[in-house]
């Protein structure tokens, strides 16, 4: 990952425009100023097409480690894949995206 072109992105880049990494389905998005804080760079999650577009019109934004270390505790938590399986379960049937990574990113 580059420091500068990250720095590049968080002058120059349009507030909510997201830059593409070499992670499928992660992306750096630029968030406008809000009262006296400064504009920031955060990280969204969203699961991608087969292009690497992001599918949901909104991922997870995750802005300090410290978000990342609750969210990363929360999904590693034992009883969360039993809660998916039982979505599945009950939910109806979905197709799986496939994925696959197109067009300019951002190496990491």
């Amino acid at each position: 990952m580059s420091e500068d072109r990250l720095e590049e992105f968080l002058r120059t880049g349009n507030d909510w425009e997201k830059l593409k990494t070499s992670i499928p389905g992660v992306f750096v998005q630029k968030l406008p100023p809000y009262r006296s804080s400064p504009s920031r760079l955060a990280i969204e999650v969203n699961p991608v097409d087969a292009s690497g577009n992001p599918t949901k019109r909104r991922g997870l934004l995750i802005r300090f480690t410290d978000e990342y270390d609750t969210f990363k505790e929360i999904l590693n938590d034992e009883k969360f894949p039993k809660l998916l399986e039982l979505l599945d379960k009950v939910n109806p049937g979905a197709g799986r995206r496939a994925t696959k990574l197109d067009g300019d990113v951002l190496e990491i």
